[in-house]
């Protein structure tokens, strides 16, 4: 799998990648424009001071989005802007991240189950499990507060990063009781 997305980018570096990866996805309608303009000033003045981490932000299909990451960040040799992603190799660039960027609800459920510490670029959530558990952090779009929680995390290493509260989302049981409501749903004698 690390072979498929390290060819996504020439600058993709496969030698750090799981110690110092930050995946940043930003794609919501409220942090389009000048937002998203502070979130990349933010992005670009961590790229510039940890300049050993790489920044892997998948492209968005939204031509807007996209185009203005590009031009602001594609002249950064350590922010590696790749094609969307499969769920698959999404899934394992999260695996591996020492921190995730987001405002992508979904991202901020899952990466809990890997124990990746969130930042939330947006000023509310719906998914407020991860703020009150401590798995996830709100930092708005504001460029200031980006860069201060980032860097708190992008100083440590890896290991001190991980965060240690039960994954407020799931018990990893899901499949299991699926399965069993199925087979009691089909035990019912209306289907017999």
């Amino acid at each position: 799998m690390l072979n498929d997305i390290s060819k996504l980018s020439d600058k993709f570096n496969k030698n750090n990648f799981k110690s110092k990866s930050v995946l940043i996805t930003i794609h919501r309608r409220e942090n389009h424009e000048k937002r998203l303009q502070y979130i990349l000033k933010a992005i670009i003045k961590l790229a510039k001071i940890f300049k050993t981490h790489q920044f892997i932000i998948p492209l968005h299909q939204n031509p807007n989005v996209k185009k203005v990451l590009i031009e602001t960040l594609d002249k950064f040799s350590n922010i590696v802007l790749i094609p969307a992603l499969n769920y698959p190799n999404l899934v394992y660039v999260m695996k591996y991240a020492k921190l995730i960027i987001t405002d992508n609800g979904d991202i901020q459920e899952e990466g809990t189950s890997f124990k990746v510490p969130i930042l939330v670029a947006r000023y509310t959530t719906e998914r407020m499990e991860g703020i009150k558990m401590k798995c996830a952090k709100l930092v708005g779009a504001d460029e200031k507060n980006i860069f201060k929680e980032a860097s708190k995390i992008l100083k440590q290493n890896k290991k001190a990063t991980r965060v240690s509260v039960k994954n407020p989302y799931e018990d990893g049981k899901a499949s299991k009781k699926i399965i069993k409501y199925i087979r009691e749903f089909f035990k019912n004698e209306r289907f017999n």
